[in-house]
C-alpha cells in the first residue's frame, strides 16, 4: 500500500500486530520510512508481520508482551526504545470479541476478560507511552474503538461497553496532552475482513456474505482502508485533530442509525394518523 506521508527515521509501536488491522498498519508505517515495533500476544504471528515488514523494505521489531500486565508493557516499550531510540506514533489496536451472549447471561470472567483487554490494556500503553512521546517533542496515539463504540450491538454489550470507554478514555487524555504535542485519537473501524471477523461470522462463506450484507457499501472493509486512516491521524496534515473517533465503517453505523430513525418517523407517523 503506497501512502503520501513520510515517516522516515519516526518510531511505531503497532499492537494487535499478529495480524489484520494491526499488520496492515504495521506495513504501512513501515512503507512510509517508520521504524515500527510490533507487539501481540500471539509471538508466531507478530514473526509472520515481522516478515510483512522486513519484505516490505522495513525495519521490524516483533514482540511478545500481555497488553494487560505492567511490566509486559513496560518492557516492550523499553526494548521499543533501546532498539530505535524513541517514540513517535502508537497504534493501541489490540482487542478482543465477546462471546455472543444477552447482558444477563454475560459471566463475571467474561466480562472481565473483555474489559481488560479492550481498556486496561489501551490504558496502561498510553500510560507508558505519553512520557517518551513527551521527551521527544510530541507524537500522537490512535487507540482502536470500534461501531460498537457509538452504537449499541445486540449480544456485545461487553464489548460495546468496552468500546465506549475506548473513546472516553482517548477524548479525556487528548484533553489532557493536547498543549504537550502528544495528540490522541481513535479509530472506529466497521465489519473489516479479518480473523475476528472470520470468527463471529462463524466461519463460512455465507457467514461473511450476511456481515457483507449489513454494510451499505456492499462490501467487508480491507484492513488496509483502516491502516490508512490510522496513518493519517498520526500525520502533521491531521495535526487539528484532537480526541476524535474517526468512523472507517463503510457506512454501517449511520445507515443503523438511520434505520431507527425511519422506523421511529413510520411509528409517529402512524400515532399521529390514528
Amino acid at each position: 500500500m503506497s501512502t503520501n506521508h513520510d515517516f522516515i527515521g519516526k518510531v511505531a509501536f503497532v499492537t494487535g500486530a499478529a495480524g489484520g488491522i494491526g499488520r496492515a498498519t504495521a506495513i504501512a508505517f513501515a512503507q512510509a520510512g517508520a521504524y515500527v515495533a510490533l507487539v501481540d500476544i500471539d509471538q508466531a504471528g507478530c514473526e509472520k508481520s515481522a516478515k510483512a515488514v522486513q519484505d516490505a523494505g522495513g525495519r521490524a521489531l516483533p514482540l511478545r508482551c500481555d497488553l494487560t500486565v505492567e511490566s509486559e508493557v513496560e518492557n516492550a516499550l523499553a526494548q521499543t526504545v533501546n532498539t530505535f531510540g524513541g517514540l513517535d506514533f502508537a497504534f493501541n489496536n489490540a482487542g478482543k470479541y465477546q462471546n455472543v451472549a444477552a447482558a444477563a447471561d454475560i459471566s463475571d470472567q467474561e466480562w472481565r476478560r473483555i474489559i481488560d483487554i479492550n481498556v486496561t490494556g489501551t490504558f496502561l500503553c498510553m500510560r507508558s507511552q505519553i512520557p517518551l512521546m513527551q521527551k521527544r517533542g510530541g507524537g500522537a496515539i490512535v487507540n482502536t474503538s470500534s461501531g460498537a463504540g457509538i452504537m449499541g450491538i445486540k449480544g456485545a454489550a461487553a464489548y460495546s461497553a468496552a468500546k465506549h470507554a475506548v473513546i472516553g478514555l482517548t477524548r479525556s487524555a487528548a484533553l489532557d496532552y493536547a498543549e504537550t504535542g502528544v495528540r490522541i485519537n481513535a479509530v472506529c473501524p466497521g465489519i473489516v475482513h479479518t480473523s475476528m471477523a472470520v470468527e463471529v461470522s462463524g466461519g463460512t462463506a455465507e457467514g461473511l456474505a450476511r456481515m457483507a450484507a449489513e454494510e451499505p457499501i456492499g462490501r467487508l472493509g480491507r484492513p488496509e482502508e483502516i491502516a490508512s486512516a490510522v496513518l493519517w491521524l498520526c500525520s502533521s496534515t491531521a495535526g487539528f485533530t484532537i480526541g476524535h473517533a474517526l468512523v472507517v465503517d463503510g457506512g454501517h453505523t449511520i445507515g443503523a442509525i438511520t434505520s431507527q430513525g425511519d422506523k421511529l418517523a413510520r411509528a409517529i407517523s402512524a400515532a399521529v394518523i390514528k
